[in-house]
C-alpha cells in the first residue's frame, strides 16, 4: 500500500529532527575548545549531542517525543549498529548509528510513554560515588566539610532502570533512604587530566539515585564508615532513563536537582551547591587511577535526606513507595520499592 501524504510528512518530521540534532552537534563540536590530548582520543563530538537510552530491545535515541529503536532501524536499513550505550561510547558501529539516526524510519520508533527501559549504562568498569559533596547536605548530617572528594564505590549489581523496582533487603536492613544525584559518564581514557580539560573527557550525564540502607552504612556507629555495604545491595543504583550527551547539557554546575517520594518533594537544590565540581572530581580521581570510557561518577546528593532529619522525624522508606528523581535537562527517573 502506498504511504499517504500524512505518513510521508510524519516520516519527514522525524528525520528532520534527527538531522538537526546531528548537524547542531557538528557545529558545537567545531566551536568547542579541544586540548590536543583530548582530540587525540578520537571521539567524534557529534555523538555527544544526542540523547540515548537502553531499551529492553537494545539501543534507543530520543528524537522529539519518540524514541528510535536503533536495532529495528538497523535491520530495516541493513546496517550494523551499536547494541547499547556502552558500545556507542566504545565507538562500535558508529557509521551505522549515524545512518539510522539520519534516516529515522518512522516504523522503527516508539512513543516515549510506551518504552521499556534498561539502565542507561550497562557495564561500567567503575562506579565511583561521592559522599558529602553538597554544602547544605554536609551541614544537615553534621559532618566536617571535606577538604578532598570523598570517594567510594558501587558495583554493577546495583544498576537498575527507570520504571523498575528496587527490592528492599529487609532481612538485614530497615532504614532505607533516597539520594538524588547527577551521574557523569566518561567518554575517554583519562589519566592525570587537568581540571581545565576534564569536561572534554565526559561523554554525557544522567539522573541517578544513590539508594541507601542507613543502618548498614552506620553499622559501627560512624558516619559513612560502611558506605559500601550500605549502598551496594542489588538494584541500589537506579540510573536513567536517558544518557544525555555532554554537548546538550553544557555547564553541569548549574542544574536544578530534585527528589520526590509518593509525589511529595523531599529534595530540591542546584548542582551549584557542590563542594567539588565535576571537573575537580575528574581531575582528582584521574590523578590516582585511570578512568575508562563508560566509567560512572555519582556526584553526591543535596540536602533533604531522611538521615538529615531529627531522629523523631525519620520515617524510612518502605515497600510500595514510589521515588521520582529529576535533574534539569536529563529527565525524570522513577522507580518503586518492593
Amino acid at each position: 500500500m502506498a504511504p499517504t501524504r500524512r505518513t510521508l510528512l510524519k516520516r519527514a518530521g522525524v528525520a528532520a529532527v534527527a538531522g538537526k540534532l546531528l548537524e547542531s552537534g557538528k557545529t558545537r563540536a567545531q566551536q568547542a575548545p579541544q586540548t590536543q590530548h583530548a582530540t587525540r582520543q578520537g571521539q567524534n563530538a557529534s555523538l555527544r549531542a544526542l540523547t540515548y537510552c537502553n531499551l529492553r530491545t537494545g539501543l534507543g535515541v530520543k528524537l522529539g517525543e519518540r524514541i528510535l529503536d536503533v536495532a529495528r532501524a538497523g535491520k530495516e536499513l541493513g546496517v550494523k549498529v551499536p547494541a547499547t550505550t556502552d558500545e556507542v561510547i566504545a565507538g562500535k558501529n558508529i557509521d551505522g548509528l549515524r545512518r539510522v539516526v539520519e534516516a529515522a524510519p518512522r516504523n522503527a520508533t516508539v512513543v516515549e510513554s510506551e518504552a521499556q527501559f534498561g539502565p542507561c549504562i550497562v557495564n561500567p568498569e567503575k562506579i565511583i560515588m561521592l559522599g558529602f559533596n553538597y554544602k547544605k547536605h554536609v551541614m544537615e548530617v553534621k559532618v566536617p566539610m571535606p577538604t578532598a572528594p570523598v570517594l567510594f564505590n558501587k558495583y554493577n549489581n546495583a544498576l537498575s532502570a527507570h520504571g523498575g523496582t528496587v527490592p528492599l533487603p529487609s532481612k538485614v536492613a530497615r532504614k532505607f533512604d533516597y539520594e538524588v544525584e547527577l551521574q557523569v559518564i566518561m567518554g575517554k581514557i583519562a589519566r592525570d587530566v587537568s581540571e581545565a580539560e576534564a569536561l572534554n573527557y565526559v561523554f554525557g550525564y544522567a539522573t541517578g539515585n544513590d539508594f541507601s540502607a542507613r543502618d548498614l552504612q552506620l553499622r559501627d556507629g560512624r558516619q559513612g564508615s560502611q558506605f559500601m555495604i550500605g549502598k551496594t545491595p542489588d538494584g541500589f543504583m537506579p540510573i536513567g532513563p536517558y544518557l544525555v550527551g555532554a554537548e546538550i547539557v553544557g555547564d553541569p554546575q548549574n542544574l536544578a536537582i530534585e527528589c520526590r517520594v509518593n509525589g511529595e518533594r523531599r529534595q530540591s537544590s542546584n548542582t551549584s551547591d557542590m563542594i567539588f565540581s565535576v571537573a575537580k572530581i575528574i581531575a582528582y580521581a584521574s590523578s590516582i587511577f585511570t578512568l575508562k570510557p563508560g566509567d560512572v561518577f555519582s556526584t553526591g546528593t543535596p540536602e533533604g535526606v531522611i538521615l538529615g532529619k531529627p531522629e523523631a522525624e525519620q520515617v524510612w522508606l518502605k515497600a510500595g513507595d514510589e521515588v521520582a528523581c529529576s535533574v534539569e535537562k536529563l529527565g525524570e527517573l522513577r522507580f518503586q520499592l518492593a
